[in-house]
């Protein structure tokens, strides 16, 4: 169990459980991540299928950073369906990992990690370099101001391979989404698309550092991973990976 003292500071979270879905909530409205009971390693939330779209910027990654656990969701399709790939999972909140079993997280293994630290501490720190910064991290006010700050952002441009990226999850409806935008935009000089799931009010950010991705790497990239993820994992993604193909538009309108 968590140390009570360790939790004071931390939320605790709901867990809803319906006929074929369970739910990981901070607030009755706020749904932070769900899960199929048949499929759990499924990505049942738009805006992670989303947020894979990173693989089209980095398609063989060997290192992901992944900020906020939740109910585990990308962090076991990456798991299952990149099992070259070491994924290291960072949670600042205890309540959060105490749940990984009721979200049927995998244990720890030699590439499969889960981290009971401050993001922002441990990105600038690290160990080694990552392909691929994940930036999901919320609590029930929003993205917590160390995880949206000017340093943030570039500790994760430093921390990242020379051809790495940085997706991040923001809310277009909070107050500080404009400024976020910036800091990324800074950080990355300019080098970031912008796309919206949809179905919410999530935009996810893609950030990358090297060469330009031009509309012929994009292509590239996009039949690489059709041909190389298991059939079901690219059904789940394709839609959301040729909605990034509006990158094209995107990447002129910044000169990425």
């Amino acid at each position: 169990m968590p140390d009570r003292l360790e939790c004071h500071a931390h939320p605790r979270p709901s867990v809803e459980n319906s006929l074929s879905s369970r739910t990981l909530h901070f607030s009755v409205w706020d749904v932070q991540s769900r899960m199929l009971i048949e499929r759990p390693d499924d990505l049942a939330v738009a805006y992670t299928r989303l947020m894979m779209g990173f693989l089209l910027f980095s398609p063989k990654p060997r290192n992901i950073a992944m900020i906020g656990l939740g109910g585990g969701s990308m962090a076991k399709f990456c798991y299952r369906y990149l099992p070259e790939t070491r994924i290291q999972v960072l949670e600042i909140n205890p309540y959060v990992i105490a749940l990984r079993n009721e979200f049927k997280i995998p244990p720890d293994d030699h590439r499969f990690n889960v981290r009971k630290e401050d993001a922002a501490d441990y990105i600038r720190t690290a160990p080694y370099r990552f392909d691929v910064i994940v930036a999901d991290g919320f609590d029930a006010h929003g993205v917590p101001p160390r995880l949206c700050s000017q340093s943030f952002y570039d500790d994760c441009q430093v921390m990242l391979e020379p051809d790495g990226v940085l997706v991040a999850n923001l809310h277009s409806g909070n107050q500080s989404f404009p400024a976020s935008m910036a800091r990324i935009a800074k950080s990355f000089s300019g080098r970031v698309v912008a796309v919206n799931d949809l179905e919410c009010n999530n935009v996810v950010a893609f950030a990358y550092k090297g060469r330009k991705h031009t509309p012929r790497v994009f292509l590239e990239n996009l039949a690489f991973c059709r041909d190389a993820l298991a059939p079901e994992a690219w059904s789940q993604l394709e839609p959301s990976f040729f909605r990034i193909g509006e990158l094209e538009k995107y990447l002129g309108r910044t000169g990425g």
